[in-house]
């Protein structure tokens, strides 16, 4: 730093501020990499298997409830608006206006660990009721995945564990990141099935904004 530099307030405040923005940029440029590089990995192994299955049961339900807790379940609320831009009936489980599942019907949930209990409750009174589960998960041997007759298990860290080696993000943010890649790739695969234009995917969109 320049003799000037040290005297003056004004330029030494300026210049901590270029030291302090050079090292913002560094530190986002590193964990831009970090997060799109895991979720690339973790992607890649999801298995389109369980993918294929998961999109037959939503291809084949007269109706899709949707459900998860927290940040999944803001995932499947916009997997929900895709799918009813596709023209499907949509519900949310919990909302005022959501009715009662019954047979033909698809429950679609997710749970990182599997054993979140209202997910839990919500796919074992569906499955009661007749109707399909559908869940993404972490964890394949979960009460979720049994109740289950369509697992998609997205192999990132769950939430609670703090020192995965999967994982250097905190408290499963890459399960829910993989998680809305999934959903994306799903409506990617049901659109290009049913060949709709986007113009009519549009006409769908909201307009009480």
């Amino acid at each position: 730093m320049s003799v000037i530099a040290a005297t003056d307030p004004a330029l030494a405040n300026a210049s901590l501020a270029d030291t302090s923005l050079a090292d913002a940029s560094r530190a986002f440029g590193r964990n831009r990499d970090l997060v799109q590089g895991e979720i690339c990995e973790v992607f890649h192994r999801v298995d389109p298997a369980q993918v294929a299955a998961l999109v037959t049961e939503l291809r084949l339900a007269d109706r899709i409830f949707v459900t998860g807790a927290g940040r999944s379940g803001l995932v499947l609320k916009m997997a929900a608006m895709r799918l009813m831009h596709l023209g499907r009936a949509v519900h949310v489980v919990g909302e005022t206006t959501a009715p009662a599942i019954s047979a033909g019907d698809v429950l679609l949930a997710a749970s990182g660990s599997g054993t979140t209990s209202s997910v839990v409750k919500a796919a074992q009174t569906a499955a009661a009721q007749g109707a399909r589960v559908a869940v993404y998960t972490t964890n394949p041997g979960s009460p979720l995945a049994e109740a289950a007759s369509a697992v998609v298990v997205i192999p990132a860290a769950q939430k609670t564990d703090h020192g995965s080696a999967v994982s250097r993000q905190y408290s499963g943010s890459l399960f829910e990141q993989v998680l809305f890649t999934t959903t994306e790739a799903v409506f990617q695969s049901l659109w290009d099935e049913e060949a709709i234009a986007p113009e009519d995917l549009w006409l769908r969109h909201a307009n009480l904004e």
